[in-house]
């Protein structure tokens, strides 16, 4: 029986365990009439769950309960035909096709699980990606990130207690500063926006108390977007009460601000880092895959790594230039085309066919600004060239992307059920957490 690992469950890598996973589990006796090769699917993470990595902003503002919305993997693992080990990788041994995985534990420090070995016959690296801090003096010490389920709960917790410091007077303004004037940056402004705005219906804080300043190094918001797009977004924000700064870049970070490489001086209370990725630094030191300046792993067209045709990587965590010579940006939607070409491919490996090759299809880019209005660009098949859209057209389209994952790793009887229980929930719970 061939073994097939996965390390990491982000959408990409849980996607793919899903689809091997049914691919595999047919009964035996189908299998063999259909001639099915067999195969073990595994897939690792070092958390218990999974949460849609474009919704952390959301769980910081407490406009969605991660401990709601999250999907149990071991759960999952069971009623779709892999196998689920939480841990984390240690190191890669490729002439005994071996990972190592770290010892779990908990909270206290004590050992829950030991160090442990997984065999493999194909392995995938879909690690993701986190942010960037290009060694700013103070970044990494004084800013908050929201790469991770955690992080996004701890973020949440302190703007809480920020909020009962205005609600009880002890401060009269909370000023939050963040830094990246991407999708994750203006959509965290907006919920920002209607946060503070919901808690005032709930106690005594005024709309005005918080100050928002959203900081972008280029000369538009949302960079990866047309112009038009970036300063559409930008004045949508203003009308909010957002000061956004464009073309300032931030050159350190302390407990009470930013100073940008001007030598502006950013005063904040709250600080978040939501600028460029990179892929984690320990991917440098695997068994001599080859890797960029960002840490990414080298693919081929086909994502097998440059090294070893053995081992795929996808999403954030690999480099790689498509078949029609472009680079492929680090985006959700590429790493969802990516997981679907490398199950064709680890298919087509067992059943000695010829590989595909990745061709990247920008389908554009939707951004949600809270309750208020939703804006980005659509391109595809029935729309030629790019189609600028915005207002409820947009806000439906954008939330559309969140039932197709759902339907990729639960099929869409499951994912339509989700939305209803999602949509009842809106009735019957605040609109904000407030715990």
């Amino acid at each position: 029986m061939k073994k097939i690992v996965i390390v990491g469950g982000g959408a990409s890598g849980l996607h793919l365990a899903t689809r091997l996973g049914q691919y595999f589990s047919f009964t035996p006796c189908l299998r063999r009439q259909r001639k099915f090769p067999i195969a073990q699917v595994t897939l690792v993470d070092k958390n218990r769950t999974h949460l849609w990595k474009p919704l952390l902003h959301q769980v910081a503002s407490g406009a969605l309960d991660a401990n709601v919305d999250a999907l149990n993997y071991q759960v999952h693992a069971r009623t779709h035909g892999y196998e689920f080990q939480l841990g984390s990788l240690k190191s890669l041994n490729r002439k005994r096709k071996i990972i190592e995985l770290e010892a779990v534990n908990d909270e206290g420090g004590n050992e829950l699980v030991p160090e442990r070995e997984l065999e493999y016959d194909y392995l995938v690296l879909c690690i993701g990606g986190h942010s960037n801090d290009f060694h700013i003096p103070g970044i990494k010490e004084h800013c908050a990130f929201l790469d991770s389920s955690n992080e996004a709960q701890q973020f949440h917790q302190n703007l809480l207690n920020r909020f009962l410091r205005l609600e009880t007077r002890v401060d009269k303004k909370l000023q939050v500063a963040i830094v990246g004037g991407g999708a994750t940056g203006v959509e965290l402004s907006a919920e920002l926006v209607d946060a503070v705005k919901l808690v005032g219906n709930y106690g005594r804080i005024r709309p005005n108390a918080m100050e928002i300043t959203l900081i972008e190094g280029g000369d538009h918001l949302l960079p990866a977007l047309p112009k038009r797009i970036g300063n559409n977004a930008e004045r949508e924000l203003a009308k909010m009460g957002v000061k956004v700064l464009t073309g300032h870049h931030i050159a350190g970070a302390t407990q009470s601000g930013l100073t940008t490489s001007c030598g502006r001086e950013v005063p904040a209370t709250i600080r978040v880092w939501a600028a460029g990725v990179k892929a984690p630094e320990f991917l440098t030191r695997l068994n001599d895959l080859n890797t960029n300046r960002l840490n990414q792993i080298e693919v081929e067209t086909t994502l097998q790594t440059q090294t070893d045709p053995h081992i795929f990587a996808m999403g954030d965590c690999a480099s790689c230039i498509d078949s029609n010579h472009q680079r492929v940006p680090p985006r959700a939607q590429a790493a969802q085309q990516m997981a679907t070409l490398v199950g064709e491919n680890i298919i087509a490996l067992l059943e000695d066919k010829p590989l595909h090759h990745f061709y990247y299809r920008d389908r554009g880019s939707l951004v949600s600004l809270s309750q208020y209005t939703a804006i980005g660009n659509l391109m595809g098949a029935l729309v030629k060239g790019s189609l600028t859209v915005e207002g409820r057209l947009a806000g439906l389209a954008y939330r559309s992307l969140y039932r197709m994952h759902l339907a990729a790793v639960h099929g869409w009887p499951r994912a339509m059920l989700l939305y209803l229980i999602g949509q009842a929930n809106r009735f019957v719970k605040p609109k904000l957490k407030m715990h």
